[in-house]
């Protein structure tokens, strides 16, 4: 592979910038001068760490290119540790550039496939094909030999040629890692630019990571405060819901009462994939504060519920790979099997959207209100294709009420929402806010949950993870978090859902054809009016006992 030929680089635009600085000031020659130099020593260093940056981009791609051409099992241990060594030592920029190189340049050849597919509209179908009889036979089989032949090249042609990377990589000692990485750094890429070829190099990476981390290749471990204190360590760090602020505190999660298991996979040995945070209670806990400061535990031979707490993935690079699905149901099996006592697997989950699509909604409505109070037609607003009215006559009128300097606001959309961005979230402090906050926000939550969709399925992300799993959802928690990502997420509030033993499957279904949501009967009448709760309640098919 060509390197770019650094020898020709010329520092002729330099020169020429200071040697115009020098005619510009001929008052002090002297001076300019003595800077000239420095200038162009400036001016070196720059060119050379730029050839140096260039050099070390190609001297990657090279390896890369070997990596994926070479036949010699012997050496191709060394060129993948070349390779990834290299990926490693490029800033993000030149790493962007490589996997474009990879995306484009071994993509595959799809002058050769439409040869095929030519070839193959070309062969005239035998004419018994065409009436359905059942071929037997030396002779027959020989008929049908060319369109075995097209068929098979035609799948040979359809795998891109960075799969053979993609598949010396899994096989190599830490490849597997570094495969997340660089699906992690894809992924990177593609938030900011839509590049076709590298989006489709995402979805095949993703399909063979897919089948790489399948259930029967992955190892269902308990993690114990036993366990050595690198991969503890881990833990720590990657504890996404819910962060473990101390020792003490993750010792309190290991210890009794709870559980925490994790998937882990030989080739990334010690480091687990996804893990899950268990809590044996009682009941189904309203508050997180329950969860993380239960001390003293509840007896485990007192304990009737098992609450998931917490779920964090560890790689970016297995974004999309539901490896959550799978260690959900495999920890269900493993406790009602270790503990017959506990009769209910629900949750404690937060709901990362909710916030931010409900100020998104009071802010264009408020503005939607202001513009047609100005041009005095707020008489036909409910005539108006984007006008909603998110607020009930009882919780406006509440918002309106709130003593003077309290809050303001024109209407109770504003007041709302001047209440929810206020600084430190000082509406959490006073009584009669929270009274007065507390019906619309539970509403529009059960709401966000049930109604709000993104191509067919829920639009909170924690919900779709749940709901495709199989879970119902059950219960909204006013006031569950205080933390202040609680409060930025969701305003505090969290929720249960609920994963029912003899239902998982069924709904899982149903959400996953339909996009059906299960949900408790109290939920849907928190959302819906009156007039809507029979149809609501049928459409949802829950029970009411």
């Amino acid at each position: 592979m060509r390197r770019n030929d650094t020898s020709k680089l010329s520092l002729s635009p330099l020169t020429n910038k200071a040697n115009q600085m020098a005619q510009n000031s001929q008052g002090d020659s002297q001076a300019n001068q003595s800077s000239l130099p420095v200038m162009q020593h400036e001016g070196n260093k720059k060119l050379n760490s730029s050839s140096n940056t260039e050099r070390e981009f190609e001297l990657v791609r090279e390896s890369m290119h070997l990596a994926i051409s070479m036949n010699k099992t012997e050496v191709l241990d060394s060129v993948l540790n070349d390779f990834s060594e290299g990926y490693f030592s490029l800033d993000f920029e030149n790493r962007r550039r490589l996997l474009l190189v990879l995306a484009k340049e071994y993509d595959l050849n799809r002058a050769q496939v439409r040869a095929l597919i030519k070839q193959y509209l070309g062969l005239e179908i035998p004419s018994v094909l065409g009436e359905n009889v059942q071929l037997n036979g030396v002779e027959d089989e020989g008929l049908l030999s060319a369109f075995y032949r097209i068929e098979r090249n035609l799948r040979h042609s359809l795998k891109p040629v960075y799969e053979v990377l993609f598949e010396r990589l899994n096989t190599h000692p830490g490849g597997l890692k570094f495969l997340t990485i660089l699906r992690a750094d894809i992924l990177s890429i593609l938030s900011e630019e839509n590049v076709a070829s590298l989006r489709a190099l995402d979805s095949y990476l993703k399909e063979k990571l897919s089948t790489w981390l399948s259930p029967a290749a992955l190892e269902l471990h308990q993690i114990t405060w036993d366990d050595p204190a690198s991969l503890l360590e881990k833990i720590v760090a990657y504890e996404a819901v819910h962060p473990i602020s101390n020792l003490i505190d993750l010792k309190r999660r290991l210890g009794v009462g709870r559980r925490c298991f994790g998937y882990l996979h030989p080739a990334i040995p010690g480091e687990p994939l996804i893990f899950i945070e268990v809590a044996l209670l009682k009941d189904v806990a309203q508050t997180i504060q329950e969860v993380l400061l239960d001390d003293p535990p509840v007896p485990e031979c007192e304990a009737v519920c098992a609450l998931f707490y917490s779920i964090s993935s560890t790689q970016p690079g297995l974004s999309g790979i539901n490896l959550g699905k799978f260690l959900i149901k495999r920890v269900i099996t493993l406790v009602k099997r270790d503990m017959p006592h506990i009769s209910t697997f629900a949750t404690l989950s937060p709901i990362p959207g909710f916030m931010q699509w409900l100020l998104s909604k009071l802010a264009s409505q408020s503005k939607l209100a202001e513009a047609e109070d100005m041009s005095h037609s707020s008489a036909d607003r409910s005539g108006s294709t984007f006008w909603e009215e998110i607020l009930e006559p009882e919780e406006e009128k509440a918002l309106m009420d709130l003593s003077v300097g309290i809050a303001s606001g024109k209407n109770g959309m504003e007041v709302m929402l001047n209440l929810l961005t206020s600084m430190n979230y000082e509406w959490t402090n006073s009584a009669e806010l929270l009274s007065a906050l507390k019906p619309p926000l539970i509403r529009l939550c059960a709401r966000y949950l049930l109604q709000e969709k993104k191509r067919g399925k829920a639009l909170d992300s924690v919900a779709n993870f749940h709901l495709q799993n199989g879970a119902m959802v059950e219960r909204l928690n006013w006031m569950a978090d205080r933390s202040e990502k609680g409060l930025h997420q969701s305003g505090g509030i969290m929720v249960n859902y609920v994963y029912r033993l003899e239902n998982i499957e069924e709904y899982a279904q149903s959400y996953f054809s339909t996009g059906h949501i299960h949900a408790s009967a109290d939920l849907i009448l928190t959302c819906v009016q009156t007039a809507n709760t029979e149809r609501q309640l049928k459409e949802h098919g829950e029970r009411t006992d």
